[in-house]
């Protein structure tokens, strides 16, 4: 079995590297060349944070009652679970998002949690800020879920779901990654992305083809 050596806190970009008696390096500060630079992911994507199995079952009657409560479909949620701490309600990201539903601290105080590791108290928040996102775009889960990862700012400045790798990985992975949540009325994601660059030198991308109205965020 593998061990995970920590040689430095990270804090910005992490790097990997797996030694001869296969032990893990991961340090923010490489010292040797042979060290690989990890891909930036939030908890949402990532393994090394998990702590412990939990069985997503213990956590369904909650689920049930809460996602009822807010007019939210179960299984949405369950899946949305799924893809930010697979039912870990103690994960804690390297962003510092915590829970089953992986709720910044600031993101938590807003939602009135005050336990982000008491996993009812972080459905609740959880619940109730999807919720506030699929009214924000009324009819299109796959927005409410980009937003869900990727922040309102990204996928409004890019009207549409960002073309972040791992938004558009975690868009498929909680809409039509094998969950109870069917994706009815759910789209395909965007195949192309569109760069427009602006008079003063600013980039946008976009999934707007050209000849689309487009508002440049500055």
């Amino acid at each position: 079995m593998a061990t995970v050596l920590w040689t430095a806190a990270a804090e910005a970009d992490n790097y990997r590297l797996i030694d001869s008696d296969g032990v893990v390096h991961l340090t923010n500060a490489p010292t040797d060349p042979r060290y690989r630079g990890l891909p930036v992911v939030s908890g949402t994507s990532t393994g090394w944070l998990r702590m412990t199995e939990t069985s997503h079952h213990q956590f369904a009657s909650d689920i049930r009652e809460i996602s009822s409560r807010h007019g939210v479909d179960p299984s949405l949620v369950e899946s949305v679970i799924r893809a930010e701490s697979d039912f870990n309600p103690t994960a804690v990201s390297r962003t510092g998002a915590r829970g089953l539903m992986q709720l910044m601290p600031k993101t938590a105080v807003m939602l009135g949690v005050r336990d982000s590791f008491n996993p009812r108290e972080n459905i609740e928040g959880g619940v109730r800020h999807l919720r506030y996102l699929l009214d924000r775009y009324p009819g299109n889960v796959p927005l409410a879920v980009a937003a869900y990862n990727a922040g309102e700012g990204a996928v409004d400045a890019h009207r549409g779901i960002p073309p972040f790798a791992e938004t558009q990985q975690y868009v498929q992975r909680v809409l039509h990654g094998g969950s109870a949540w069917s994706g009815r009325s759910v789209g395909p994601l965007p195949r192309s992305v569109y760069r427009y660059a602006g008079p003063n030198g600013s980039v946008t991308y976009s999934n707007l083809p050209p000849g689309s109205r487009l508002t440049v965020a500055r």
